[in-house]
């Protein structure tokens, strides 16, 4: 059952996606959520795991790869929509956040054939820790391919320290994780439905978070087993340009 906290942050999550072109403060999120503007940034945080700004920043780059992707529009007009007054402050955060620039993502149809982590820290000789688990089905859906990335926050953006990708859901290893707290998310949509680019939709996309999870030079990790599930309006929005997983398979095959 929806707690009144939840139906207050859903709330302002509905008043954001109606005013993705719109300047939204703080002070008006609060009042719509009806409650004080200290007391709102923290239940918002405690109930979706980032702040309000990230939140309203993810859904307009959301909106933004739909937009890409579904019209005409050329960039400069999807960056107003969206809520920037700057072309390149759009692009700049656009990119950093999807993996590539927006017109490379309208060009590929909005999937990436590769999504490379990120590299180790400089000077990191910490003893490699793997942290293994098992990807569970959705219980009232289904799941095809499984993207698992580890993340530095539970929003899945930009490069992911570790990835794996699975055919479906079933055991995963990340090898070589480094010291540091990390998020383990999730995404898979069902066979046939790839071209949904993680809009909210039926069928699309399933979802999973483990965390956080903490990495020592000493660390013994415990399974991280998680099931995915359909999102939620408290979820943040998957910007990660999504695997083609064709592409992927082809890669595979030819290595």
């Amino acid at each position: 059952m929806e707690t009144t906290i939840e139906r207050a942050v859903t709330r302002v999550i509905s008043s954001m996606q109606d005013n993705l072109g719109q300047e939204l403060t703080i002070d008006e999120m609060a009042k719509t959520a009806l409650f004080s503007k200290f007391h709102f940034t923290r239940i918002f945080k405690n109930a979706t795991g980032i702040t309000p700004g990230r939140f309203l920043s993810a859904l307009r780059l959301e909106r933004a790869k739909h937009l890409l992707v579904t019209t005409e529009l050329n960039i400069a007009d999807i960056s107003n929509l969206v809520g920037y007054q700057s072309v390149g402050t759009f692009s700049s955060r656009f990119k950093n956040s999807v993996g590539m620039a927006p017109s490379a993502y309208r060009r590929l149809g909005g999937f990436t054939d590769e999504i490379q982590p990120a590299g180790p820290p400089p000077g990191d000789r910490t003893r490699p820790v793997s942290l293994r688990g098992t990807v569970l089905p959705p219980e009232d859906g289904q799941a095809g391919h499984v993207f698992i990335g580890l993340f530095p926050e539970c929003i899945p953006q930009g490069q992911p320290v570790r990835c794996a990708v699975l055919d479906r859901p079933g055991p995963y290893v990340l090898e070589d994780v480094p010291e540091g707290t990390w998020y383990v998310l999730m995404q898979s949509v069902p066979y046939g439905m790839e071209e949904l680019d993680g809009i909210r939709s039926d069928g699309a996309p399933s979802i999973g978070t483990y965390g956080p999870v903490t990495v020592g030079s000493n660390t013994l990790l415990k399974p991280a087993d998680v099931r995915l599930r359909a999102m939620r309006a408290l979820d943040p929005p998957v910007l990660l340009a999504l695997l083609d997983m064709r592409m992927h398979a082809l890669t595979r095959v030819a290595g």
